[in-house]
């Protein structure tokens, strides 16, 4: 079963086609991990086991009529749980939707089941991917399985952690200021945020809508290429979806890798007190890159020290308009307590929404207020657009930026629940791709003296997702991190 567990989507998708295993075995080999190890890491708040293993049956069933639909036909993807699937719970992990089935698929989960692949799980996260820790969650908490007494990072923790504990090889997460790319880091797989647009967002339950995006989260760098190809696509349902074919990842890889890019690493980065753990990691990583022939080189981006106030009233800003929805009337959770209409709006979203949840719609409230929009909201856009035209500016020069996905490994639970401004400037390596638009992905580079992972981000051009692909893939072709995976006595 071992030798399932951990292999690679696209490991999976070569065993099947040679059938030297079935759809039904591997998602069986899973379910039997999940219910073995999932008490301990925390990553799935619900599974639809019948429902899995007849999409199992089906793929197997094709794939003996000779009617596959693709390379992904029969490989299990875990979802997190603010992607809406037909008749499976979308509870955002909060007590507000905590009875809601979703009466629809996302447009990623269409693709993904016309692709033949087989959709299962609902994984843990922050209660509307506002955290960093998937601390958050109304229903449980999740471990990193490189270490049970840390978090996996947040807000895609469960599907971070599903990956890295070998419980599915591919999962989808969402990503509004690195939510994808940051659990990726702290859990030692593969993340990516693609380019604003390329992935629609049709299904996925709205936190910042000009930031966020669904993204591919898997074990290698090939299996994010896959994920990413199949999810990638125009919708008329979203408005912000970009028109027109995507350019394919995944049949590009190896030309990609073999391309001599530029390669510009923030100083503004590098004079900041990171651990001399991460540091050195990601500049070995640059070194290798120099050794194979790239151009490094420093850069200056000045607005990076502005991107976390600026991410912070927007993302604020748009949670407060987006969450007013969840009113107690319709499909939420609604108080016994209440006794009028005012009182069902103010205590079931007393009740229903967690304590950061609260502090975001908050802040966001305030800052779209009379009086105060002028000087906070209207102001971060202005920087949005300035740190924008500054990216934009640096990719005359490189082709990509190098930077740490975090500026740290893995923290321990509980360690910065009580200072959330903390836990904040941990996203300062994340936030400027959302800010702006770009791709960015995520890959280890390194592991801390205490075995925690350590994560290398390279940030592209719009529309050059592929691309950082295949310079992420040279990297991890060379160097052994894929087939590291964490102890199995921490499940024992």
């Amino acid at each position: 079963m071992n030798d399932i567990l951990f292999k690679t989507a696209t490991e999976l998708s070569g065993l099947l086609a040679q059938k030297q295993t079935s759809a039904r075995e591997i998602l069986t080999a899973l379910l039997t991990r999940i219910h073995a190890t999932d008490k301990k890491i925390g990553a799935f708040l619900s599974i639809d086991e019948a429902d899995a293993l007849a999409q199992a049956d089906a793929s197997d069933a094709r794939r003996a009529a000779g009617t596959l639909r693709s390379p992904l036909d029969g490989v299990p993807v875990a979802i997190k749980d603010n992607i809406a699937v037909n008749g499976q719970p979308l509870s955002c992990a909060s007590k507000m939707l905590e009875k809601f089935i979703s009466p629809y698929d996302a447009t990623v989960i269409t693709n993904l089941k016309n692709a033949g692949a087989v959709v299962f799980g609902r994984l843990n996260m922050d209660e509307f991917a506002m955290g960093s820790s998937t601390e958050n969650s109304a229903f449980q908490k999740t471990s990193n399985p490189w270490n049970l007494q840390c978090v996996p990072g947040g807000s895609s923790g469960g599907s971070a952690a599903a990956i890295a504990a070998g419980m599915t090889p591919l999962a989808l997460g969402s990503d509004t200021g690195g939510s994808i790319r940051q659990p990726a880091s702290f859990c030692g797989i593969a993340g990516m945020k693609p380019t604003y647009g390329n992935v629609s967002r049709y299904g996925a339950v709205a936190f910042a809508s000009s930031l966020e995006q669904v993204g591919p989260m898997a074990r290698c760098i090939a299996d994010v290429a896959l994920l990413y190809d199949t999810i990638a696509s125009p919708d008329t349902h979203d408005s912000t979806a970009l028109p027109g074919s995507r350019t394919k990842a995944f049949p590009s890889l190896e030309k990609l890798a073999e391309k001599k890019w530029r390669i510009g690493i923030p100083t503004e980065l590098l004079n900041k007190k990171l651990p001399a753990d991460v540091l050195s990691a990601v500049k070995n990583a640059a070194a290798w890159y120099e050794s194979q022939g790239y151009e490094v080189r420093e850069i200056s981006l000045p607005s990076i020290d502005y991107a976390i106030p600026t991410y912070y009233v927007i993302a604020t800003a748009e949670a407060s308009s987006n969450l007013a929805r969840f009113d107690g009337i319709r499909y939420t959770h609604r108080s016994a307590r209440a006794t009028d209409a005012i009182d069902i709006f103010a205590k079931s979203r007393g009740e229903g929404f967690g304590e950061e949840v609260k502090r975001r719609i908050l802040l966001g409230t305030y800052v779209l207020s009379a009086g105060y929009y002028d000087a906070y909201y209207l102001r971060a856009q202005k920087l949005r657009t300035f740190i924008r035209n500054e990216f934009s500016a640096a990719f005359n020069n490189v082709d990509f930026i190098l930077t740490p996905t975090t500026p740290e490994t893995a923290f321990p639970k509980g360690g910065k629940r009580t200072d959330p401004l903390t836990m904040y400037l941990g996203d300062i390596c994340t936030v400027p791709a959302n800010l702006t638009g770009l791709p960015a992905v995520s890959f280890p580079c390194g592991f801390s003296a205490e075995g925690m992972p350590i994560g290398l981000q390279l940030i592209g051009n719009t529309l050059a997702d592929a691309d950082i692909l295949g310079a992420a893939y040279a990297f991890e072709r060379a160097h052994d991190f894929v087939s590291r995976v964490p102890a199995e006595k921490n499940f024992a």
